[in-house]
């Protein structure tokens, strides 16, 4: 007979003489520990499962020892940051013996819906509903979707812009400027040149 039980928030499936590790329990090493919380009791083909839990299900266990698990090593790093811290954590444990294990397993169902449905097979009184069910109906024919025109694979490109953008505009705009302030220069020094 097993058991699948739960403590610690974890669950754990046992039988009697099993050894099992779980979280630390509050309890003397040597003392009886009791675990109500029993999900499912089965023994071979026989199965009890709880909603959620067995009612009258227990799991009797006796505390062998208490103790500490093997070393987790932790690193916290970040790259070029100059950051790197290591720690280490051994978590508590409780290792128990269970003893025993209270709640039935679920009996077998009585055969007598599995007889009265063979008595029906042999005198024939199933035989024409399971005709009437094994024709298939015709399906309705499905008309025809309307064609949609085909899509283009990649999008439409949009046309140039004849005109100039703004920022070439401006490029242009202050070039004139600079340029007709050039030729207004040499022209003056060309005029003032003819005066003397």
């Amino acid at each position: 007979m097993y058991a699948v039980f739960k403590t610690g928030g974890k669950q754990y499936r046992a039988a009697a003489g099993d050894q099992i590790k779980v979280e630390k329990l509050e309890v003397e090493k040597g003392a009886t520990v009791e675990l109500d919380q029993v999900l499912m009791v089965g023994e071979g083909a026989d199965v009890k499962v709880g909603t959620p839990l067995v009612e009258g299900g227990k799991v009797l266990a006796t505390v062998v020892e208490h103790g500490r698990g093997d070393k987790v090593k932790i690193i916290k790093f970040k790259r070029r940051k100059h950051h790197m811290k290591r720690m280490g954590h051994r978590q508590y444990y409780t290792l128990l013996e269970i003893t025993g294990i209270e709640g039935t397993a679920a009996k077998k169902a009585p055969a007598k819906k599995k007889k009265a449905a063979a008595k029906k097979a042999a005198t024939g009184e199933d035989k024409a509903p399971a005709k009437a069910a094994a024709k298939p109906k015709k399906a309705a024919a499905k008309k025809a979707a309307p064609k949609r025109p085909q899509q283009r694979l990649s999008p439409r490109r949009k046309p140039r812009k004849t005109t100039p953008s703004l920022k070439t505009d401006r490029r242009l705009k202050s070039w004139h400027i600079r340029r007709q302030a050039v030729v207004l220069v040499t022209v003056a020094i060309q005029t003032r040149s003819t005066w003397v």
